[in-house]
């Protein structure tokens, strides 16, 4: 509302969001809450464990550092809000690919129909194709 108090009326606003409009004066002249100040300090230790991470820190041991070696008791969800806000995330794992050795790689089957996949009658060349497994 602070935005756009130069092109609508504050009285209008509040009036389109079904606020009062004083209670929106009384909300915009209150001091932050302990749970913001507490949010707002817990967030400038969260980048500082981040930053000293190289950046590769997620929620799960960004808490588990501010519980072992800070001391402060939180959430996890509340570090991953906190990360969230702030724009923080950490580095994801690559998943592993499994690939064969070239020196351990068995000779290929006989190509037993010699690529003729037609047959004269029914149930006489059975063939199947498996190129949906990861190799």
């Amino acid at each position: 509302m602070e935005r756009e108090k130069a092109n609508y009326p504050v009285a209008r606003m509040c009036r389109v969001l079904r606020v009062s409009t004083s209670g929106y004066y009384a909300w915009r002249s209150r001091p932050a809450s302990p749970r913001s100040l507490a949010d707002a300090v817990l967030t400038s230790l969260i980048c500082e464990i981040h930053t000293a991470s190289r950046t590769t820190y997620g929620a799960p041991r960004i808490h588990a550092e501010l519980r072992l070696d800070h001391g402060i008791r939180c959430s996890q969800k509340r570090v991953a809000r906190l990360m969230q806000q702030a724009g923080i995330q950490g580095v994801h794992r690559r998943k592993r690919v499994k690939t064969t050795r070239p020196e351990k790689t068995a000779a290929p089957a006989p190509d037993l129909l010699e690529r003729d996949f037609g047959a004269a009658e029914p149930n006489r060349k059975w063939v199947a194709d498996i190129t949906y497994v990861p190799t």
